[in-house]
This record gives structure tokens, C-alpha cells and sequence, in this order.
């Protein structure tokens, strides 16, 4: 398992050029208090509700992908008593349903946190009882109302604020991967907060219906000096860690290798109706058992 609660960037790895000059930009800048933003009100999250929908959820995945696989390579365990902020890419209409999935095996017990569109969220109200908060987009008054409720988010060790800082669909193999600025000035927000990247993509191997893939980044454990880091900084850190994490990605889902991943679903399989009917008659005749897939799944 990953030891997150004391990793920092330069105690994992050599530092990278872009790793190296936030030690300059901490032993350059005077370390400031964070901003004074007030408290802001959050959601209530329905127990009931979220149970069902990620039932729903679950059940709706299964039956439109052939399953939803978790990268085995960086296995994710969330510290104890400590606010996280996942970041994941945006590529489809799919990813909230994927989030639920994944913090239902992930993260029990955590209150998960997303921000969506106020104008949607007027429309669809119900969204709020599954931890989501609205942001008004392109405005100033809307990064204002962002950065309240992830400070009221973060100050709990048993919050989850779960972003896509793309804040629109994009293709999972764009680059370069772009954030909008909100991300940025999270670090030092509070005493200590971890950062996880996860990287999304829906791929077609062997079956007629598509594969979910997700894999785990590195985190990283941002504490109150980070404040004195620049935001524009810290945005461009993450986008490439999420970029990083990403590319990992795309390279076992082009090895098409089941063993790389833990299925945390299985959906459906072969082609269905006659045909598949065909194949178990063929199948029992000869005395074989049937196997649905068509490949090596």
C-alpha cells in the first residue's frame, strides 16, 4: 500500500525541474495566512438516497459495459483523518456514475463533495442530496462561491471534495490536459490535505460492449506552507500529475492485459439473442462449457 500520510514530493523521488522550483518559490515568498474566506453552507447527503442511486448506478454500468476495472499498479487507501481532494479527468456523461461506484469501495464512510453548474443543479435538485454543491460558471462571484464550500469541505478530516478541473468533456488522450484556476488555491488551505489524481478512460477490447478503466495516481501531502506557493503554480502541477496518470493509463489499456487491473464490475458479455443461443447449443453438443466472452476476460 501507498504510504501517504508522510510523502511529500522531495522525499519521494528526485526532484523534477518544475518539483525543484517550488522549493524556490517557498524559500523566496513570505509565508502568508491563508485567505480569510467564511464558512459556507453544504449539502445534506441523503444516506437513503445515495444508496439507491449508487445501486442504480452499479446496475446501469453493468448493463451498458462489459465491466469497470481498477489499475492494480498504485494500489489507492485513503489516510485516516485527513481531508482529500480527488481530481479526475472529464471524458464522458459516464464519470459522476464511475465516482459513485468508486467511492462506494473506496471511500465508505467518507461525505463525497462535487461541484456542478448552479443552473443545472436548479434543474436536477436531487443531485444535491448526493453531496453536490452548485457553482455559478465564468464569474467571479462563482470562484468566490467555489472556494467557500471547499474550505467548509476541507476543514472536516472525513470530507471528500471530488473535482474535474477541466470543467467540460474532454478527449482522454488531449494534451496538453488544462485546468481552470480553482484547483490552485487549495494547497494550504488548511493544515493538511491530500491530493490524489485518478484518470478515467472507456476502452473497447475484446467484447461488444466497452471496458471502464480507472487508475490511481501518486498523492501528494500539501500542508500550510504550500499557501505561499503561487496558484498558477500549483494548477499546472496538478494537470500534469493528472497528465502523468493518464499516460499510465493509456498504456494498459493498449496492453489489453485483465491481469494489470481488479475488476470491481462485470457487465455484460458476448453478443446476446440467437446468436448466442447458437453458440451454448454448439457448445453443449460437443460437450464443451460455454464461455461468453470472447476473449480471455
Amino acid at each position: 500500500m501507498i504510504r501517504i500520510e508522510a510523502i511529500t514530493i522531495a522525499e519521494r523521488r528526485s526532484p523534477t525541474r518544475r518539483e525543484a522550483a517550488v522549493q524556490e518559490q517557498r524559500a523566496g515568498s513570505e509565508t502568508g495566512a491563508p485567505s480569510k474566506l467564511p464558512s459556507h453552507s453544504l449539502p445534506t447527503i441523503s444516506l437513503p438516497w445515495l444508496r439507491l442511486f449508487s445501486w442504480y448506478s452499479g446496475r446501469y454500468v453493468r448493463r451498458h459495459f462489459h465491466s469497470l476495472r481498477v489499475s492494480r499498479a498504485i494500489p489507492f487507501a485513503p489516510p485516516a483523518g485527513v481531508p482529500l481532494v480527488i481530481y479526475s479527468n472529464h471524458a464522458s456523461w459516464w464519470d459522476p456514475l464511475v465516482g459513485l461506484l468508486l467511492k462506494a469501495e473506496f471511500l465508505p464512510g467518507k461525505n463525497v463533495f462535487a461541484p456542478m453548474d448552479a443552473m443545472a443543479l436548479k434543474r436536477y435538485g436531487f443531485f444535491k442530496r448526493l453531496g453536490m454543491f452548485g457553482v455559478e460558471q465564468g464569474s467571479r462571484r462563482g470562484g468566490v462561491q467555489f472556494l467557500r464550500t471547499a474550505r467548509t469541505i476541507l476543514q472536516q478530516p472525513n470530507h471528500v471534495l471530488w473535482l474535474t478541473p477541466q470543467s467540460r468533456f474532454a478527449d482522454a488522450r488531449e494534451r496538453p490536459v488544462r485546468f481552470k484556476p480553482g484547483i490552485g488555491h487549495l494547497p494550504g488551505m488548511t493544515p493538511e490535505i491530500h491530493f490524489v489524481p485518478v484518470a478515467i478512460e472507456y476502452a473497447f477490447w475484446e467484447e461488444r460492449l466497452p471496458e471502464v478503466l480507472v487508475r490511481f495516481g501518486e498523492p501528494y501531502r500539501a500542508t500550510r506552507e504550500d499557501v505561499s506557493v503561487k496558484s498558477e503554480w500549483w494548477t499546472e502541477f496538478f494537470a500534469d500529475r493528472l497528465r502523468e496518470t493518464q499516460g499510465e493509463l493509456a498504456k494498459q489499456a493498449q496492453h489489453r492485459d485483465p491481469t494489470e487491473f481488479r475488476c470491481l464490475l462485470r457487465g455484460r458479455a458476448g453478443v446476446g439473442g440467437i446468436y448466442d443461443r447458437w453458440r451454448q447449443f454448439k457448445a453443449g453438443w460437443r460437450g464443451k462449457s460455454f464461455q461468453l466472452e470472447h476473449g480471455k476476460l
